[in-house]
């Protein structure tokens, strides 16, 4: 975001979004006391910055744009008083207000605000609610608080400490969910957009939007009180880590939580201005099985909005209504799906759906458990189950694994001590290995004494040298000489893009090395939808190529725009062939 993108047009946004209120309480008799406050702040804050003021800025809108610089340049609070005090001095007209925190109140009693909770250095608990005042963690013993000492005395004296200043150790932002939800329904444009996947959805079978899903149905078959209100809303979760700093230099990961609003038309619930960031969790490091510590905020809305509901008014309908809420999706990557449901994605049950029953193999020379049985989900008359050659040197007659029911999971849950915080991806591996990329190969000597180990591919079996102090490895059918390598990094070197698609993928191919390096997971995907299958159709020979361009063509079928349900069953069956 620049100096000016998405300040300058807040007065019209706000204009067209809300209109005029000044006569809406005597027009309409359905406000509730919330509404009726929060549209007097909006004539409030639309009066003009000046008398007979022509260059379009409102009294919100350039306060906005203030406060937005004042936070992009790191501007003090000092100095961002100083700086109205002297434009309400040079200005004698302007209608601004006079402080710093006189302007961020402008700010927060749109609801734009966020709350500081401080939070244990070692991720054991939040200092909040009945240990908000609590200054030290009664199992760690480690303080809330930096101790910062300030000096006071006259530069020729000897300055002791006289104060000390107390800054929180690490503390969560917390972008409360139930006022930005209202604010939605008063705008009637947007209400009106809410009830979309209701009254507008084209309903032929197909899935073109959540509301056409069985997750969907199924919370609306099981719970009619919640269905029949349109106005309640179905919620996605959405987290991971990342670096603020710009650069790998500094190890620091930062989790921020975001919500999506799926009710809107599948063209608005993703867009920007329409998720939420709910959190910010600080790091410097990962949190693990301890997130459930900072969801703690998130959490106890959530539980409101769906248990009790939240008086809203909806300026479409002009009506107040009890606003509920479910939380029906969570979107994240593999390792993140570990840290915030506490099922470990990793070892001899990584498997969430298959559970207990799922199918591993431990491979003691790469010291890493794998899941090869993928033999187990193709039809049971499958030529392939009976091919001991092909695959571990074994039959597969077995059914694939049953997947549990909700009632079960959460049967099994009872029996779980629910103590929060602490007690006492493919493409990259892919690209990695045709390429031969150190650290990111899955053929290195390793793997090749455990196919040794197995008894399995002879022929990649690792050789040892006459003079017995090195190994000899066989070419993989999937290797590639130096030349197919420059081919491959030279398709990528010379993709050009749509804006807004990926990032300059370019920039991240070392074509000397014939290697690719800092793409980010958004990149990965975008090059397993589009970009991988048009190299190695070139390069690689057809048994090597097709199940890789199968997987390809199985990645973007599913993430297009429009579905059918027979479409998604004959993907289910693909895959599983894919993968064999």
């Amino acid at each position: 975001m620049d100096d000016r993108g998405g300040v300058d047009d807040i007065d019209g946004l706000l204009r067209d979004a809300f209109g005029n209120m000044t006569n809406l309480e005597e027009e309409n008799n359905g406000l509730n006391e919330d509404a009726k406050r929060f549209y007097k702040l909006v004539d409030e804050a639309g009066l003009e910055l000046y008398p007979n003021c022509t260059i379009g800025f409102s009294r919100l809108s350039f306060i906005i744009r203030l406060y937005h610089l004042k936070c992009l340049h790191g501007w003090s609070n000092t100095s961002f008083t100083s700086l109205l005090e002297l434009l309400k001095e040079a200005i004698t007209d302007l209608n601004i207000p006079t402080s710093s925190n006189k302007a961020k109140n402008m700010v927060k009693d749109l609801g734009l605000d966020y709350e500081n909770i401080d939070a244990c250095p070692n991720d054991y608990m939040l200092y909040w609610n009945e240990y908000i005042n609590d200054s030290v963690f009664h199992i760690c013993r480690e303080s809330r608080y930096n101790q910062t000492p300030t000096m006071e005395g006259n530069e020729d004296d000897f300055a002791l400490p006289n104060k000390v200043h107390k800054v929180a150790v690490k503390t969560l932002r917390y972008f409360s969910l139930i006022p930005r939800l209202k604010r939605l329904f008063m705008c009637p444009n947007t209400a009106e957009a809410l009830r979309w996947h209701d009254k507008q959805r084209l309903k032929d079978g197909c899935i073109r939007h959540l509301a056409d899903g069985q997750a969907w149905k199924n919370l609306d078959t099981r719970y009619l009180n919640f269905s029949k209100e349109l106005h309640n809303l179905s919620l996605g979760f959405a987290s991971d880590g990342f670096n603020p700093f710009r650069t790998m230099n500094v190890s620091y990961s930062t989790w921020p939580v975001v919500l999506m609003v799926y009710n809107f038309p599948s063209w608005m619930s993703m867009k920007s201005e329409y998720c939420m960031l709910s959190l910010l969790i600080p790091g410097p490091c990962s949190l693990g099985n301890n997130t459930d510590i900072f969801l703690q905020p998130l959490m106890e809305e959530l539980k409101e909005l769906w248990v009790s509901g939240i008086d809203t008014y909806d300026s479409f309908k002009g009506e107040t209504f009890q606003m509920h809420d479910a939380l029906l999706w969570t979107i994240n990557d593999f390792p993140a799906y570990a840290m915030l449901s506490g099922w470990s994605t990793k070892g001899k049950l990584a498997c969430p759906c298959c559970n207990h029953d799922t199918s591993f193999c431990y491979l003691k020379h790469s010291q890493k458990a794998v899941y090869m049985d993928h033999r187990r989900f193709l039809p049971v008359d499958h030529a392939w189950r009976s091919n001991k050659r092909s695959f571990n040197g074994k039959t597969e007659f077995r059914d694939p694994p049953r997947m549990l029911t909700g009632e079960e999971v959460l049967d099994m849950l009872k029996s779980i001590d629910n103590a929060l915080g602490k007690t006492q991806s493919k493409i990259d591996s892919i690209i990695g290995t045709l390429l031969d990329i150190p650290g990111k190969t899955k053929d290195h000597a390793k793997a090749r004494y455990d196919l040794k180990e197995m008894g399995i591919r002879k022929n990649l079996h690792p050789i040892n040298t006459k003079d017995g102090k090195r190994i000899k490895l066989a070419r993989a059918c999937f290797s590639m000489t130096k030349g197919e390598k420059s081919i491959f990094c030279g398709v990528l070197k010379k993709t050009k893009l749509l804006d807004g698609s990926a990032s300059n993928i370019s920039r991240c191919v070392q074509q000397e090395e014939r290697k690719l390096y800092g793409y980010k997971t958004h990149d990965a995907h975008f090059m397993l939808h589009y970009l991988l299958q048009i190299p190695i159709k070139s390069i690689l020979p057809d048994h090597v190529a097709v199940p890789l361009v199968r997987l390809c063509s199985f990645f973007r079928r599913l993430c297009q725009k429009e579905i059918s349900l027979e479409e998604i069953n004959g993907l289910e069956s693909e895959i599983v062939e894919t993968l064999c």
